[in-house]
């Protein structure tokens, strides 16, 4: 069994695109997942899955989501020993849990992406690129960043999670084990 943890793009945040985590534990339940816990309300959910491929899983997510919903959400699934990489390579060590964020990228950002981005007209805020995620430094937090805006317009789809979200979704990870 491998366990994943799953994000969902833009859901439950500002009062639209609702979705009640019980009804996404329970189509994680129907595409063979099982060991599920959700975290918060902004689709996060961890759970355990026969060996399967990812890309396949987040396919299926999808469909059952929009089946079940009407709205087009995309997923994004990270084993735990991936997200367990992205913890232990963090860029921004000293960075609060709240002006450090990881963009999840639904697929690997092409190396040029951000290539045209002048990164230096926006500091203080900083981006390291990572395999298929994006660590993001936003020291006025995300609220009053330009960043993040920028690097969506250029690279491929992708969430984001505050650090304290990576961090409890990690150890949601660990407990299933």
């Amino acid at each position: 069994m491998t366990i994943y943890v799953a994000l969902l793009r833009s859901i439950n945040v500002g009062g639209r695109r609702s979705l009640k985590m019980s009804d996404l534990k329970t189509l994680i339940e129907k595409a063979g997942g099982s060991s599920i816990t959700t975290y918060i309300q902004s689709g996060n959910a961890v759970f355990s899955h026969a060996s399967r491929s990812a890309t396949a899983l987040e396919a299926e997510l999808e469909r059952r989501i929009e089946a079940a919903s009407g709205m087009d959400v995309p997923v994004v699934l990270r084993s735990a020993a991936q997200w367990g990489e992205i913890v232990a390579r963090n860029p921004f060590p000293r960075a609060g849990d709240k002006q450090l964020h990881v963009v999840l990228l639904k697929q690997r950002a092409q190396k040029d992406a951000f290539a045209t981005l002048d990164l230096k007209s926006y500091l203080p805020e900083e981006v390291v690129v990572g395999t298929q995620h994006l660590y993001l430094h936003l020291p006025n937090g995300m609220g009053r960043a330009k960043l993040p805006l920028a690097l969506d317009r250029r690279g491929p789809v992708g969430t984001a999670r505050n650090w304290t979200t990576v961090l409890a979704l990690e150890k949601l990870a660990a407990s299933i084990r």
